[in-house]
């Protein structure tokens, strides 16, 4: 078997790094420093290369257009669910008491339901997360799902670049692939004109050629200029304008007008707002920022995504798809079982049955699980010895906040990682995304796409996945 990634010398191997480092930064592969770094620049003007593996990392092929092939039917479900109250409503029967930040999402909800929802059409863009499982007793690999994301899914516009730059080094630098990479291995991505085309449908949608779109964003984000690619090819390729805007600046700023509930911001009509931040109790520092929140849910503009979307993003509602029939009423017997297929098990926390056994196994073997509550962004989850310590500490009303899920075991390959110029050499292990569009008039659906991909790659021994949490670096897949 040929060795991965190819041996280089050291001199060879610096004038890779090199040459990856300076088209990252020319291509705008790039994040803001951490805030002490940037403590020497004025103006937020400091930025370094996004985290990235100096090669692509293995992936079956079948398994990767598997992963594919799920996504459109993914996008309906996750649609259909959103418009599911009683789905909702049981969600948040279960968490409602013990998880204060889903509530008033909840609330929010509740609230502009009784009142009339505004604007019937929404915009998902969605990723569906996967990781290679080892299935026991053969060398047979598989995709199982981690979670779907429905609140602001990262990475489109750097994944499109750490694709690019993949081919780049293969076709330009003699030696790079070691005869190991063929061209054709390296599957082409466009997450960022897919995800930027669903974004201008919505505005087509909304009906009035001079409105802009509104980003909500977050304050001192370091992840910017993933965002900013969106921005820029909205304006090069459609022609539409956006406005950033942090929670706080929208709840000083918009304007609901009480008929027709069309929103301003700085005397523009908004058409879609799309949250890139309020997927976290952070986000929400004061009753300002939730004010804001129910203002734009309230609005005539599209949402991407709505409340009902986001709240349908729980792990609370992935672990009840996993309830025998529950999938059933949503898709057909055919698409349940292809999207079972990739469902690993998972566990309710509470004081049913199923919960109580599930509590006493995370108990017995810590080892085999990872505890995760009802957030986004990495860096929540509880894995291992540290799950029996977490679970007698809350009473079995809190434990309504998590679900229990079995960790997938991915096997180890090698692999090089750069952050802020430093190689880190080591085993790896990676998640794959799958990015998807859909648009809904509020009858039928308009756009429904597969929207690209993601790889993250992080090192072996750790947990998480999240590249802007700093816990992995951003890859594409090499095709086997």
């Amino acid at each position: 078997m040929m060795k991965y990634p190819p041996e280089q010398s050291a001199r060879d191997r610096q004038a890779i790094l090199t040459d990856a480092i300076d088209w990252a930064l020319a291509h705008g592969l790039i994040v803001r420093p951490t805030v002490e770094k940037q403590a020497y620049f004025h103006n937020q003007s400091a930025a370094t290369h996004a985290p990235f593996a100096l090669y692509p990392t293995p992936f079956p092929r079948s398994e990767f257009e598997k992963a594919k092939g799920l996504q459109q039917p993914w996008n309906t479900l996750i649609h259909k669910l959103s418009t599911d109250d009683a789905l909702i409503a049981e969600t948040m029967d279960s968490l409602g008491g013990v998880d204060t930040f889903m509530q008033r999402l909840y609330d929010i909800y509740l609230k502009v339901k009784e009142e009339g929802v505004a604007q019937r059409a929404s915009l998902g863009i969605h990723r569906c997360d996967y990781m290679l499982h080892t299935v026991q007793g053969s060398d047979e690999l598989k995709i199982q799902q981690v979670e779907f994301n429905t609140i602001a899914s990262s990475f489109g516009s750097l994944s499109t670049y750490t694709s690019k730059l993949h081919r780049y080094l293969l076709q330009s630098l003699e030696g790079y692939g070691g005869g190991a990479i063929n061209i054709d291995q390296l599957p082409e991505n466009h997450a960022l004109e897919v995800i930027t085309s669903g974004m201008a449908s919505a505005w087509k949608l909304y009906g009035n050629p001079q409105a802009y779109v509104l980003m909500v964003c977050q304050k001192g984000e370091r992840n910017a200029f993933d965002q900013r690619w969106i921005e820029y090819l909205l304006l090069e390729n459609h022609g539409i304008r956006l406005l950033r805007r942090t929670l706080k600046e929208v709840n000083d700023t918009a304007i609901l007008n009480p008929k027709t509930k069309s929103l301003s911001i700085d005397g523009h009509e908004i058409a879609l707002t799309y949250f890139r931040a309020g997927y976290d109790p952070g986000d929400y520092p004061s009753q300002d920022e939730w004010d804001a929140r129910l203002t734009l849910e309230r609005s005539l503009s599209i949402k991407c995504p709505t409340v009902a979307y986001q709240l349908v993003g729980a792990k609370k509602v992935q672990q009840m798809l996993t309830i025998p029939g529950r999938l059933e009423k949503y898709v057909d017997m055919y698409t349940a079982d292809l999207l079972r297929e990739s469902f690993t098990g998972l566990f309710p926390l509470d004081a049913s049955k199923e919960g109580q056994k599930a509590y006493e196994l995370a108990l017995k073997e810590p080892e085999r699980f990872v505890m995760k509550p009802q957030r986004e962004g990495g860096g929540n989850n509880i894995y291992g010895k540290d799950i029996p310590t977490t679970l007698k500490k809350l009473s079995p009303d809190e434990r309504n906040a998590f679900i229990l899920m079995e960790l997938i075991r991915s096997p180890p390959l090698q692999n090089l990682m750069v952050r802020e110029g430093e190689l880190i050499e080591g085993q790896v292990v990676s998640e794959l995304g799958i990015y998807g569009t859909y648009l809904n008039d509020g009858d039928k659906a308009i756009v429904n796409d597969i929207a690209g991909h993601l790889l993250r790659t992080k090192g072996h021994a750790t947990n998480e996945g999240g590249v802007a949490a700093g816990f992995a670096v951003i890859d594409s897949p090499l095709l086997v």
